[in-house]
């Protein structure tokens, strides 16, 4: 007769290969749709510092275009967070300005987002490589080269990245791509909810990015998932999930006003600032 001592070994040994991918919990995977091709085919690949890319959310909401920003205006930056968080967060937000400013044909307002962007890239120690974008941002803008622009964005985002590997700083590049989708989602559910059909709803509830942003904020280095409003984009993220679930559930116009509601809070939570 085997020890219980012996019984007990062998099955604690068995316990990894039993278990599988359950004795640790996976990375959130990307949706496919919003990983740019460049991390695909680059070196960089697809790792701990990618992030979905703020021009792919926008791409993915091309059939809702125009999306009226001027109804969620966003006050100028006086004063810059001291939190390193905080100004990932915004960062993603001045990108997804950006795109709303390019599409709405509003160049004039090019030259303080570029101002912005070269203060905040300076900011996470990454100021190099953003000044050259702005640079360029306002070239473009002088020249009225929307595509160029719309280029220019999508490429401040990736190189920050690209430098945030150096500095083994992943939760900075998830924050800013985070802030990317939260301000989109804020502007296109309003849009949707103003001029509302089933099919322009449906660009917007998409559970799977809420689900990933979700698993995202949880996985972020406790110094931050713990802080009150991180744990309540948290709950709201897994809240929206599931109000987005489409299979068998029609996306309604009461649905789109809840996840507006609810877009509207997690704008207020992400830029809550810790001093």
């Amino acid at each position: 007769m085997r020890s219980l001592l012996g019984i007990s070994l062998a099955v604690i040994m068995a316990l990894p290969a039993a278990m599988g991918q359950d004795a640790k919990p996976d990375k959130p995977g990307i949706p496919e749709d919003l990983l740019s091709d460049e991390h695909v085919r680059e070196e960089l690949a697809v790792n701990e510092f990618t992030a979905p890319s703020i021009a792919k959310i926008f791409e993915s909401l091309e059939a809702l275009a125009p999306i009226p920003m001027l109804k969620s205006p966003r006050d100028t930056v006086t004063k810059m967070p001291s939190n390193r968080a905080d100004l990932a967060v915004e960062l993603g937000f001045l990108i997804a300005d950006g795109f709303l400013i390019v599409q709405a044909g509003e160049l004039t307002k090019v030259e303080t987002m570029a101002a912005d962007l070269t203060k905040y890239g300076k900011g996470l120690g990454v100021g190099e490589k953003v000044n050259r974008h702005a640079a360029s941002l306002l070239e473009s803008a002088h020249k009225k080269d929307v595509p160029t622009l719309k280029k220019e964005l999508a490429a401040t985002q990736k190189d920050v990245e690209l430098e945030l590997v150096s500095l083994r700083d992943p939760d900075v590049a998830h924050l800013i791509s985070l802030g990317g989708w939260i301000r989109a989602l804020q502007v296109s559910s309003g849009a949707v909810e103003t001029q509302f059909s089933e099919e322009r709803a449906k660009q917007v509830m998409r559970e799977d990015i809420a689900d990933y942003y979700s698993q995202v904020v949880s996985g972020l280095e406790p110094k931050i998932s713990e802080r009150a409003n991180y744990v309540a984009m948290r709950d709201l993220l897994a809240g929206l999930s599931h109000e987005m679930v489409t299979d068998g559930n029609p996306a309604t116009k009461e649905r789109m006003v809840e996840i507006h509601k609810q877009a509207e809070k997690l704008v207020e939570l992400a830029l809550t600032r810790h001093e």
